[in-house]
């Protein structure tokens, strides 16, 4: 143990007088490995504690364990052991302190033996080992998490003193806390309401796996965060048909170059309509001969009838793509565009994947170039259902958010 006479700060003084400055979680395991340390813990101790913390380390480092217990990249921590220590040492997320954690074991080691803090250490990676694999505590906690309602250590806090029971009931408050909404759910409309939006779907799908996988399929957290540095996934439309976010020229031929194969595939007589799209790319538009035909393959894309485009049975998670012409695309356009990331072996979330493969909508009613009336009722049926334990009320149907408009 460190003596009494000597305080944290002579401490980091004395173990942090080389040139290199050491990080807060090299200065914790100095602590450990110095000679200075608990008398009780002998050499053999030391190097038991010198295994056991670069096994940490290493198990930290596979990132489906990681980036289920946080957001953060990785590659901004220097060790990822500080993850677990931080936890420990109660450290707050915004502190500038960059030895907080550091100090607080150095403090707590006045009082504690090392050998102790260390078992400390032990036991909390353990269950962080538990929660990730367990099935049902992996999901629920995996999407507190990554909803960004809750940080792992608040997580970490409830469980503290509980049963399993008792911190399972806890989460479950959590998660139905988390979508809870003012004014029903049926009023939520893209833009104003995007990030509860985002979080009702993101539940959605990691429950719909959660509920489908019996213990074999598992939400991977890591892909749908960072997945190798691409593009994350956001909300957009399934079905899309305005032009606020196309002002150039490349963008309105893009739009209409990726609608040809749709136009074909869907009118008898498309082959005069696509030669107007095919001519409009070959030389200089403006917005008004633009918007003219875009209206005119929405029209011919888009079911009969009115829908709300901003409501959540025409929402999904897909990927955040800066291609405005993709983003203001039809429903068959990203349906292609999804096969095609299918194809290629490319993560799509669960529920992103079965609403452009057209899973939730039964055969007798399917229409396979379109997103219709049909499509979306599917959709929020199923909602209802794999979110019924979450949902204050259910998700208005399809044909009751068309006729309050």
């Amino acid at each position: 143990m460190i003596g009494e006479a000597e305080d944290a700060i002579s401490l980091f003084t004395r173990l942090n007088i080389g040139k290199i400055p050491l990080t807060s979680a090299e200065l914790v395991k100095a602590m450990f490995l110095s000679r200075d340390a608990d008398p009780a813990m002998n050499r053999e101790k030391q190097e038991e504690i010198a295994l056991q913390w670069d096994n940490i380390e290493r198990a930290l480092h596979d990132d489906a364990f990681w980036y289920f217990l946080t957001n953060k990249d990785g590659r901004f921590y220097q060790t990822r052991i500080d993850l677990v220590l931080d936890l420990i040492a109660g450290k707050p997320e915004r502190t500038r302190d960059a030895y907080f954690t550091f100090f607080k074991f150095a403090q707590r080691s006045e009082k504690d033996a090392l050998s102790d803090t260390w078992r400390q250490i032990e036991r909390t990676f353990l269950l962080l080992k538990d929660w990730f694999g367990d099935h049902e505590l992996y999901h629920k906690i995996g999407y507190l998490i990554a909803s960004g309602k809750e940080r792992l250590q608040s997580i970490y806090d409830l469980s503290v003193g509980k049963t399993k029971t008792e911190f399972r009931a806890c989460l479950d408050g959590r998660i139905r806390e988390s979508v809870k909404v003012k004014g029903g759910y049926a009023e939520m409309r893209y833009g104003r309401d995007a990030a509860k939006i985002h979080r009702l779907l993101l539940l959605f799908n990691v429950e719909s796996v959660r509920q489908n996988g019996k213990n074999t399929q598992w939400f991977p957290f890591s892909k749908f965060k960072f997945d190798a540095g691409k593009a994350k996934w956001s909300l957009e439309h399934i079905h899309a048909r305005n032009s606020e976010r196309m002002r150039t020229q490349e963008a309105w031929k893009e739009w209409l170059r990726l609608h040809v194969p749709s136009v074909l595939a869907v009118a008898q007589d498309g082959d005069e309509l696509v030669g107007r799209m095919r001519v409009a790319c070959e030389r200089n538009l403006d917005r008004s001969e633009f918007e003219a035909l875009m209206l005119e393959v929405t029209e011919l894309l888009s079911e009969e009838g009115t829908e709300d485009l901003d409501a959540v049975s025409n929402l999904a998670l897909l990927a955040t793509n800066k291609n405005s012409a993709l983003s203001n695309s039809t429903f068959d356009v990203k349906r292609n565009k999804v096969i095609e990331m299918d194809k290629r072996g490319e993560f799509i979330p669960f529920c992103t994947r079965n609403v452009f493969l057209k899973y939730y909508t039964p055969s007798e009613r399917n229409q396979l170039h379109f997103w219709g009336a049909a499509d979306r009722e599917a959709y929020l049926e199923s909602m209802n259902e794999v979110l019924k334990n979450y949902l204050e009320e259910p998700i208005a149907a399809a044909r009751e958010e068309v006729g309050n408009e």
